[in-house]
């Protein structure tokens, strides 16, 4: 068995997670370079994966600019940071994974799709969902006929409060300019599933939606920019950067600590909460993505679907409702259950079974199952074995594209 090489850009979360695998089966895969421009991180990374200071770079450009020494290259960067990277990879002759979204405008989509369609190489969009147990079960359902044809379809996509607090407030992703619309950052997952699993070309979108709640109107009396400038809340406001970073049990175990300071102590967090921006206060942050967004969708054989993104839940999960001629089918990614239930018939549950490995992956095993099936692609050099193509991808973007100009004039737009 051939094993694969990549070269990754950018060992961030999502870097991190991908390149995991190369420690869960290091005979099938390995990375063989990495560009982080964080110091910490690339130390670390370059460590961990007995990488040379040959092959370790602070600029993806410097990579990129050598001669190809990998068979794939893991595009990690932020989002507005994807197209050069993945154009170059390819141009190069590299296999290339693509965190989503692919692109921050339809324009940039569409050329990274033609380029990889061009290039005869892989290219896989990390929709992790259409490769997680759970999803590809409810696939299974709809393809058994068990519904029947789907007629209508609501998806809600429970954020969580911690989660939107230190990723859409206080992290990364907190401005739209900076990085992308929350609705194409967070939901082309939701939006490629939905896409996936009614399996029709949609036609309409309407959406509304908006930030509610963490702007400086609804900051506490006398709450200072950062929670350790002595705020008089810090017993009671959930989101108190301390307590928020160092006692919530989903902070913690999905190692948002870590994209605090690279070495998460009590000692090293906290100083890094003084004056850095996972220590503000939710309500002076400046951002300005959604805290709350729906989006209606119409599809080219009359089934409607609805997905509703809101950001003050107490879970982070995906939960549907599908209903289709034939029956109804519902689903809980979180507790790994499917409930189908024909019409005029009896209910059935069907337990969804993660992949057992090694080291943790998100999204119930998807993200395991992805780049097992990513790398098993490449090894073969068969772009026909991609579940996710960036030609694939695309309507999930434009979706997320047409949901954004809807919610801002306020009318329906066509995605094509």
């Amino acid at each position: 068995m051939k094993k694969v090489s990549a070269v990754l850009l950018g060992a961030g979360a999502r870097g991190l997670i991908y390149s995991r695998y190369a420690l869960e089966k290091p005979d099938e895969f390995e990375i063989a370079a990495v560009a982080e421009p964080d110091q910490s991180r690339r130390e670390n990374f370059a460590s961990l994966h007995h990488l040379p200071p040959d092959r370790v770079f602070n600029d993806w450009k410097d990579l990129l600019a050598l001669p190809k020494m990998a068979d794939a290259a893991l595009v990690c960067t932020m989002d507005q940071m994807h197209t050069q990277p993945a154009l170059k990879a390819l141009e190069l002759g590299y296999h290339v994974l693509l965190e989503k979204p692919m692109a921050p405008d339809e324009d940039e989509c569409r050329m990274i799709a033609s380029a990889a369609d061009r290039s005869g190489k892989v290219l896989t969009v990390c929709h992790v969902l259409r490769y997680s147990p759970f999803f590809q079960a409810v696939k299974k359902c709809i393809e058994d006929g068990m519904v029947g044809k789907i007629i209508a379809y609501d998806q809600t996509e429970n954020v969580g409060y911690w989660h939107q607090a230190h990723s859409f407030v206080r992290g990364n992703w907190s401005n739209s300019e900076r990085s992308t619309p929350m609705i194409l950052q967070k939901c082309c997952h939701d939006t490629d599933i939905i896409s996936w699993l009614i399996g029709q070309k949609c036609t309409m979108v309407s959406s509304y939606g908006k930030l509610s709640h963490f702007t400086s109107d609804n900051a506490p009396e006398g709450a200072p920019d950062y929670c350790l400038d002595g705020c008089p809340h810090e017993d009671s406001c959930i989101y108190y950067a301390p307590k928020f970073y160092l006692e919530h049990p989903k902070v913690k175990s999905d190692g948002f600590a870590e994209m605090v300071v690279t070495d998460p102590t009590a000692e090293r967090i906290t100083e890094a909460l003084r004056k850095g921006p996972y220590g503000r206060c939710v309500y002076r942050c400046g951002n300005d993505v959604v805290d709350h967004q729906v989006v209606s969708m119409e599809f080219e054989d009359g089934a409607v679907a609805s997905l509703t993104m809101c950001a003050f839940t107490q879970e982070c999960k995906r939960t549907l409702h599908i209903m289709g001629t034939a029956g109804e089918l519902w689903g809980d990614m979180e507790s790994n259950e499917i409930r189908v239930r024909t019409l005029g018939g009896e209910e059935r549950v069907i337990s969804v079974t993660k992949p057992e490995t090694r080291y943790s992956y998100n999204h119930d095993g998807g993200d395991y199952c992805l780049i097992r099936d990513f790398v098993s692609a490449v090894r073969l050099d068969d772009p026909a074995l991609n579940r996710s193509s960036a030609s694939q991808s695309l309507q999930s973007h434009l979706i997320c594209f047409a949901a954004e100009k809807a919610r801002l004039l306020h009318c329906g737009v066509s995605p094509m």
